[in-house]
C-alpha cells in the first residue's frame, strides 16, 4: 500500500477548506461505522463506502483504523477544550458545569455514547487505542485539575480539597454516565444530573452538617 505522503503528492492541489471538508467527511463516516459495527468489524472498505470515496483517497488522510480513531479523539478533544474554556470563565461554576453535563450526558447522541464505550473496551486489547484513549482522558483530567487549583487559589472552593482525587472522581462519574446511556439508551440522565451537580457542590465546599448527618445515621443503625 502506498504511503499517504506519496498519494498526497500525486493528487491535484486542493484548497485548504476542501482538504478540511474531505477529512471531516471521512471522520464522520468512520464514526458512523465504528458506532454501528465496532472497531474490529469495521473495515477500511466499509468506511470508504460510507464516505463515498475510493481507498486511495482515504489513505491520503488516514493509513489505518487507529489513525482514524486518533483523528476522531482529537476532534472530540478540541470540542471539549472549547466548552471547557467557557466553563473556566463562568462566574457560577456549578451552573456552567450543569450545562456541560447536559450536553455530554443528556443531549449527546446514543451513537456517540456507544462509540466512546466501544473505544474504551478496545483500549483494553489494543495498546495503540489505549494510548490514544488515555491521552484524551489525561487531557481532560489535567484541565479539571488546573481549574480546581485556580478556584482553590481564588477561595471559591474549600482549601482542604484534594484536587487530584476530585479530578479522578469527575472522571469516574463521567465514565459511569456514558456507560449507562450506552447500555440503557432511555436512561433518564436529566433527572440524575442535578443530583450529580449537588454532590459535586458538596465535594467542592463540604459543610459541617454532612459529618453530623453521617454520625446520626450511624447512631440510628446501631440502635
Amino acid at each position: 500500500m502506498p504511503q499517504p505522503e506519496t498519494l498526497f503528492s500525486q493528487m491535484p492541489k486542493l484548497k485548504p477548506d476542501t482538504h478540511r471538508a474531505r477529512r471531516e467527511n471521512i471522520l464522520d463516516a468512520a464514526f458512523t461505522c465504528f458506532a454501528r459495527g465496532g472497531f474490529h468489524a469495521t473495515t477500511m472498505q466499509a468506511i470508504c463506502r460510507e464516505a463515498g470515496i475510493s481507498p486511495g483517497a482515504l489513505y491520503v488522510y488516514f493509513d489505518s483504523k487507529e489513525a482514524l480513531i486518533a483523528g476522531l479523539c482529537e476532534r472530540d478533544r478540541a470540542e471539549f477544550a472549547e466548552r471547557f474554556a467557557r466553563l473556566a470563565e463562568a462566574p457560577d461554576f456549578l451552573e456552567a458545569l450543569a450545562a456541560i453535563g447536559e450536553h455530554y450526558f443528556v443531549a449527546e447522541s446514543h451513537e456517540k455514547q456507544r462509540f466512546v464505550v466501544e473505544m474504551g473496551v478496545e483500549a483494553t486489547r489494543n495498546p495503540r487505542i489505549a494510548e490514544i484513549f488515555m491521552g484524551v482522558d489525561k487531557y481532560c483530567s489535567a484541565s479539571f485539575e488546573a481549574l480546581f487549583q485556580r478556584l482553590k487559589d481564588e477561595g471559591r472552593i474549600a482549601p482542604n480539597v484534594d484536587i487530584p482525587t476530585l479530578a479522578k472522581v469527575f472522571s469516574v462519574l463521567g465514565d459511569g454516565m456514558f456507560w449507562r446511556r450506552a447500555i440503557e439508551p432511555k436512561a433518564d440522565m436529566r433527572s440524575v444530573l442535578p443530583v450529580i451537580i449537588e454532590m459535586v457542590g458538596a465535594l467542592l465546599n463540604p459543610t459541617d452538617e454532612l459529618p453530623v448527618a453521617r454520625k446520626a445515621a450511624a447512631f440510628e443503625v446501631r440502635r
